[in-house]
Parts: structure tokens; sequence; C-alpha cells
């Protein structure tokens, strides 16, 4: 077992308890012991929903192993069903809980309680958190929607012509990352396009409207990390057929329109005319030029990672230097992505490796999760979040979904501003002898007369600095003079970037010749 200060996913129970707390009347009785209640707080204090997850815990303790664990949970269900009175109920043990082995699902079974009970088994020790959202949402949809199946080798009846086509919304779930705003944008697309949602889910979803998922003509796959599965049976059992591609970026979302206009025998044509966007007007303006090359580092979810990157590259002119994923289960997609871009592709839950292979790679701009935020913040690279895990500032209050049109105009002005608000390197040129830009200058809103610059000091030698291939540098002090004409906020990079230069090259010594050596060699 390896120890870490960091995780991108927590254990499959809490993917269990991310559907529950996404749906209405449905509670879930978790086997557990004290101490796990802390999942709890996921919810409230960062996704900050009004009300606690639909959770009653057994939360046993010690002194209750040498007992009776089996009924401390039948007493827990029994009371969870009397006070809370929900319409279906999930069950199971976390990762602690699963070692007593008191097999929740039966003992639920047992207490013939009149609503649907469903077991999620959960292998805690093998799986984490999305497989466990996964697991559980097709254990409820095969539960709920099973009985109304129809007869094996039956066909779909042909919809009515006069009957507008509908569809469900599958994935989105409770911690998601802008979830539920890529709902709201959907919907309204699909409004638009003639087609009505007749279910999403879990978002949202009842038991009820679980039970009536077969209703629809087909799905719509928007996180397939968590409704891959489900839909997959829904194909088999009721012959619906799923969308592949995610709709996140410009053209994505314009094949996810042609994509669904054609399971829908619709025409499409009028909406994807009236399509609105800023990203491709500003990626044909002059001023799109200073993205054109800039190196990105990529990480997270793969539907999000792989979305990110295709958004990078296509539409925005960066440079993909690095793609990777921290589901395993999705590696294969990864791996695809990757040869698209020619990277190796990076498939690790440990942020150690994350963390490694950006400080090699260097980029200008790192998309990621709430970890590599603080991975670039350390290594002083702009960030900028795509996927879960998140953080609280993470879950705006302002609408700002990330699928769509409007998505792509939020995805655009999340990673265009950290490039753009570091000033162009024209205006570093330009301004870099400027007095206003050199450390010791006086704020200018403090008018005349509040002050003189600081007179410069001549620059001491600055001790070696030893980088990754062990070979040490020093800095001249002309050098180090000249570098601190640069702007403090593009410093670090330039003084990481003429060292590694000098170690390619085998200069012991960095002179201003070096620097601008340095400077010419990135600028290629």
């Amino acid at each position: 077992m390896q120890l870490t200060v960091w995780t991108y996913e927590g254990p499959p129970h809490v993917g269990a308890m991310r559907i529950a707390t996404a749906m209405q009347g449905v509670h879930y009785v978790l086997h557990a012991p004290q101490g796990d209640t802390y999942a709890d707080l996921l919810f409230t204090m960062i996704e900050r929903r009004d009300r606690r997850p639909p959770v009653t815990y057994t939360t046993f303790s010690a002194r209750d192993l040498g007992g009776d664990t089996a009924e401390l949970f039948k007493t827990a269900a029994r009371n969870a069903y009397h006070r809370f009175q929900p319409q279906a109920m999930i069950v199971g043990a976390s990762c602690t809980g699963s070692l007593i082995q008191d097999d929740p699902g039966g003992l639920a079974r047992a207490l013939d309680l009149p609503i649907p009970v469903v077991a999620v088994d959960l292998p805690a020790y093998q799986r984490k958190e999305n497989w466990g959202a996964a697991e559980t949402f097709y254990q409820l949809v095969r539960a709920l929607a099973g009985p109304s199946a129809p007869p094996t080798g039956a066909k779909r009846p042909a919809r009515p012509v006069a009957t507008r086509p509908r569809c469900n919304l599958l994935g989105p779930a409770a911690l998601g990352f802008r979830h539920r705003d890529d709902v709201t944008e959907i919907t309204g697309l699909l409004a638009r396009l003639g087609i009505d949602v007749n279910v999403t889910a879990p978002l949202g979803a009842t038991p009820a409207d679980l039970a009536r998922l077969g209703e629809a003509d087909f799905n719509v796959v928007l996180y397939p990390e968590i409704a891959g599965q489900a839909a997959s049976w829904l194909q088999r059992t009721f012959g619906q057929p799923s969308t592949k591609t995610i709709p996140i970026g410009v053209s994505a979302t314009r094949e996810f329109i042609e994509e669904v206009a054609k399971l829908a025998g619709i025409d499409a044509s009028s909406t994807l005319a009236a399509s609105s966007t800023r990203l491709p007007w500003y990626s044909r303006s002059v001023d799109s030029t200073y993205l054109t090359g800039k190196r990105v580092f990529i990480f997270g979810d793969a539907t999000h990672a792989v979305g990110a990157a295709r958004i990078a590259s296509d539409e925005l002119g960066f440079e993909v230097v690095g793609l990777g994923t921290y589901a395993r289960e999705f590696g294969r997609e990864i791996r695809d992505a990757a040869k698209l871009y020619d990277v190796e592709p990076l498939i690790t839950d440990d942020y150690l490796e994350v963390e490694a292979r950006v400080a090699e790679l260097q980029p200008e701009l790192v998309l990621g999760t709430q970890m590599e935020r603080h991975i670039a913040k350390r290594l002083g690279i702009p960030c900028a979040v795509i996927s879960a895990p998140v953080h609280v500032q993470d879950f705006p209050a302002r609408y700002a979904p990330q699928m769509g049109f409007e998505g792509a105009n939020v995805i655009f002005d999340t990673w265009v501003h950290p490039l753009m608000m570091g000033l162009e390197e024209h205006l570093l040129a330009m301004f870099k002898d400027d007095f206003e830009f050199k450390d010791g200058a006086v704020p200018s809103h403090l008018g005349i007369g509040q002050g003189a610059p600081m007179e410069e000091t001549p620059a001491a030698p600055i001790a070696a600095s030893t980088l990754v291939s062990d070979v040490s540098v020093a800095w001249a002090a002309d050098a180090e003079k000249e570098l601190r004409k640069i702007p403090f906020f593009v410093r670090g990079k330039a003084r990481r970037n003429t060292e590694r230069f000098a170690n390619e090259n085998g200069v012991a010594t960095i002179t201003i010749e070096t620097l601008y050596d340095a400077k010419a060699h990135y600028a290629r």
C-alpha cells in the first residue's frame, strides 16, 4: 500500500454516494465504521449543497466487532426506511465495512421492505470512485428499468411520425465537473433541434424516472466514466443506440449535433448554421497568433482530457506536449488520443509522477485537476482546471458549462486568460527597459513625488544551481543583472530555460551571451 497526501479518486463507496446524492427519492445505507462519515463534507463543503447526502451509516466501533454487527446493519436499514421513506434503497459496505463480510444485500432482503432494494458489491481494494459510480448507476438502471424490458429478440417499434424524438441524458452526477450547467446547455441544444429529453439521470432523477428509461429513442452519453456501462445495457435490452461524441469544443459540438440528428432522423442544418460562439472568431484574428505553438500539458479524467487535447490542438493552435489520465479503465482512449499528438501517454494515479512529467516538459500551460493546479503553482506555470477532482472554486454560482457552444466560450476564457494576463512577449521586449518594470520601481498609482526608484546595486554572482542532470551552472554578475530586467512573472521561466540550455550545451558559467542564445533557441 502506498501512502499519499493527495488522491485523484476516493474509494468506490464514494462513487455510490455520488449517485445517491444526485438522485431524488433514493437512500443509501452504508455499513461503515466511525470516521467514514467524512465523505459528507465532499458534498456540503466542496459542492456547496444545502443538505447532507441521503446516506445512513451504521458507524460501528471497535467494541461492536465482538457482537452482532449484522443486526446493527438491519436496525440501521429499518430505521432509515421508516425515517426517510425513500422510493428505493441502495445498500453496501465501505472499504473497512467490507472486511467483516456481513453481506448487506442479503441482510436487507431479509427485512422484506416494500421498496426496491439494490445491493452494490464494490471491491474497495481493487476499484475506485468512478468505477463505483458507474457500477451503482448500472445496478440501479438494471433493477428499476429491467421489469419493463421487452422480450429478448423483440424489435423496437418505430416512433410514430407525428411524435417528436426523445432521448435520455446519461451520466451527470453529484461532485461532477460542471455537470449541472452541462445538462442545461445540452438540453437547450437538443430543444433547438426539436428533440425532447425523456429522462436525465442520475442527476435529478427518481426511481420512477429510471423505470421509464426504455421509452426514449436513444441515449446521449455525456460522461462515459459514469454512464457507459448503463448505456451498453440499455442498448442490449431496449435496442437504444447511444451517442459516442462528447460535445466539448466547437468542432466536437458540431459533430455531436450531426450524430444526434442522424439518430433522431431529423435535419440539423438550421441549428448548425445558427451556432454562436466567439472561439472561431478569435482563432482567425491577428491577436490569436500569440497563442500559436504554446506548449500545453493535459491531465484529468479521460472524457475531459481527450476533449481538451482536441480543442488545444485544433481550435487554439497549441502544441500538446503531454496527455494523461488517472482513470486506468479508460487507458485505451488516452493512448489512442496520444498517438494523434505524437506524445507519450501518462496513465497513473500518482500525482508525484504527474509533477515529475510537468517539471520535465516545462509547458507554458497546464490543463488538469485541482492536483495539477497545485503542481503548476509550485512550478510557476499557468494552469486551468478542466476535470474532477476539483475544489470549491470550481463549483461557481454563475452559469459556466463545459459542453456545447457556450461551453466553448467558457473554455476559451478559462484557458486563454492565464496566458494573456502574463503580458505578450512583444510587450515584454518593448518595455523591458522601462523604469516601472524594474524591481525597485515605485507603484505608478502613487503619483509623482511619492518616492524615487531604488538605485540598482551591483548583482553578485549567484550560487551554482543543480539541475536534473546533476551538472552545476553558475551565473556571471552581468548575466544575473540582465536577468533582473525581465519582469518578475516570467523571470523564473527564463532562468530555468537558460540553465537547461547551458546544461545541454556544456556551459559552466552563464554569461549575457548565453542568456540571449538561450532566448533565441527557445523562441524558434
